[in-house]
């Protein structure tokens, strides 16, 4: 069996939560600032973060969300994020983070999978997380900054917890971010303290992080990349984040002027911005010497472009949700093009061919299976999904890919049905659920079709019951109620028939290539 090993030394797997490895390095310096607020300013030092930390976990506690309770948050980056986040890790907690693009729909799935007992969020969301939680075991709701008739967030601190409530760092599930995994449905993926610590540690080893450093963040908290490559691991070596509740590319732009971060973190429709927005030229981010992209494969001519305008290095990494996330990251000192890196320390990957279960070698293209201490539990309430995605083990990625002779992974495409717009997963089957929901739809499919802003967009193809007079317009009109804005297909193509095998599964590869052909 050929298995390829990482290039770098295995580091020790620390006998530590989240939360104690992220005051190690709070700890040091403690009075550095660590989180600023983009829009206003407000700024949290490494002691003021560990005490609200610590102060949040004890009210928790004491309210009966502590150990053993999962909370929910549905809100944009800010400084509390961070806070709540650790705070329930702290508590012996299980957080959700829920994408606050998410409709009621969306929500309330959510935290009825992930039996959530807590939610909290911001005003601007207060009416959604109300009419979400009707029907969970939701049994509060508070708001952070305060809303009439919620409690804040300030009025759950209690007294400071001293020590981490003792979790099985192996099996205690502490993060439930949900993902659609390789097909299907969103699911939550159990990731433990043991996954994210060990990927923290990964990513430290691999990314030029210092103390002291500033870096921009955009990419959204509630999804792993923005969770535990840009929020952990920088506050964890004592690095500043600087916090947007959103993209914007002239805030983007002044933040980098302001706070002239070395190393920003990206997905492939902000460089796309950076290689061609004639903005970028009215404001000095000569600081940046390192653009990571990831989320989505980022093209060539993009990231060349990027880097040339910027005079920087660009690289890509690779990761997903099952993996903590990531598990291949170009060396920034020794990177090579069209490659997604070599794998993180304590990582090892196989090319398995997909139709035999043949284990390949080098320069063979089959699919990338990965294995390592950021390997996920499972799918929670799922095992029919885990059981298809984990082998022992190994994760199974869905990704067809090539591992050259140094290492070096190369994606070339996809075996999974996922859809990604943004660097955002998009599952084909839960917007086909919706579109068989609606009246007048006798069968549908999605596939994905390349966008150059977004990466991809989903594309339904629509079958009219007998009769029927449905159009576009009024199909979009119907999906916006249910899903969010990036799942809603721009185009809708009417067919007479869903093509399908005999065992009625759905043959996108014949849609697909209906497409190549007009």
């Amino acid at each position: 069996m050929t298995i390829f090993k990482s290039p770098m030394s295995d580091l020790p797997l620390r006998d530590v939560s989240i939360t104690e490895r992220l005051f190690e390095g709070l700890d040091v310096d403690a009075d550095r600032v660590v989180l600023i607020d983009g829009p206003n300013g407000r700024s949290l030092t490494g002691a003021a973060l560990q005490s609200a930390v610590r102060r949040l976990a004890g009210g928790l506690t004491a309210r009966g969300f502590g150990a053993g309770q999962t909370v929910a948050i549905l809100a944009p980056n800010m400084p509390e994020y961070a806070v709540v986040f650790h705070a329930v890790a702290y508590a012996g907690g299980t957080i959700t983070t829920i994408n606050p693009t998410y409709t009621v729909a969306e929500v309330a799935h959510q935290l009825k999978d992930s039996q959530a007992d807590l939610m909290i969020t911001v005003p601007a969301f207060a009416e959604i997380a109300q009419a979400a939680i009707i029907g969970s075991k939701v049994r509060q709701i508070v708001v952070i900054g305060g809303a009439a008739g919620f409690a804040s967030l300030d009025d759950m601190m209690g007294e400071a917890m001293v020590l981490q409530v003792p979790v099985d760092l192996d099996h205690h599930v502490l993060a439930l971010p949900f993902s659609s995994g390789t097909t299907g449905l969103p699911k939550g993926v159990m990731l433990t303290h043991r996954n994210l610590v060990a990927n923290v540690d990964q990513i430290l080893q691999m990314l030029p992080i210092q103390r002291g450093d500033k870096t921009i963040a955009f990419l959204p908290f509630f999804h792993i990349y923005g969770m535990n490559v840009l929020m952990n691991p920088f506050l964890t070596a004592g690095a500043c984040v600087v916090t947007m509740p959103r993209f914007d590319l002239e805030a983007f732009l002044t933040h980098v002027q302001t706070h002239r971060p070395k190393l920003v973190l990206i997905a492939p429709p902000v460089a796309i911005a950076l290689a061609k927005h004639p903005m970028i030229d009215k404001f000095d981010v000569s600081s940046i010497q390192y653009v990571i992209s990831g989320a989505a494969p980022l093209g060539g001519e993009v990231g060349d472009a990027v880097a040339k305008r910027l005079t920087c290095t660009v690289y890509q990494g690779y990761g997903m949700t099952e993996l903590s996330p990531l598990s291949h990251v170009n060396p920034y000192a020794r990177t090579k093009p069209g490659s997604v890196g070599i794998s993180v320390p304590n990582c090892e990957s196989r090319i398995v061919n997909p139709e035999t279960g043949e284990n390949l070698g080098v320069g063979d293209e089959g699919e990338l299976w990965v294995r390592g201490p950021q390997v996920m539990l499972g799918y929670l309430n799922n095992s029919a999904a885990t059981d298809k995605t984990k082998d022992g083990d190994w994760l199974k990625t869905g990704d067809l890919a090539v591992i050259d002779d140094e290492g070096y992974l190369f994606v070339k495409d996809r075996l999974k049905e996922l859809i990604k717009v943004k660097g955002f997963q998009v599952a084909p089957a839960e917007v086909e659920a919706e579109l068989l929901g609606i009246a007048g739809i006798a069968d549908a499919a999605v596939i994905g079709v390349p966008d150059d802003e977004a990466g991809e967009v989903p594309m339904a193809f629509v079958v009219r019951s007998p009769g029927a007079d449905l159009d576009a317009d009024t199909i979009k009109l119907a999906l916006r109620k249910r899903l969010a804005s990036y799942k809603v297909p721009p185009v809708v193509s009417f067919v007479d028939a869903i093509p399908k095998s005999a065992s009625g599964k759905i043959l996108r590869r014949v849609l697909k290539a209906g497409l190549t052909k007009t």
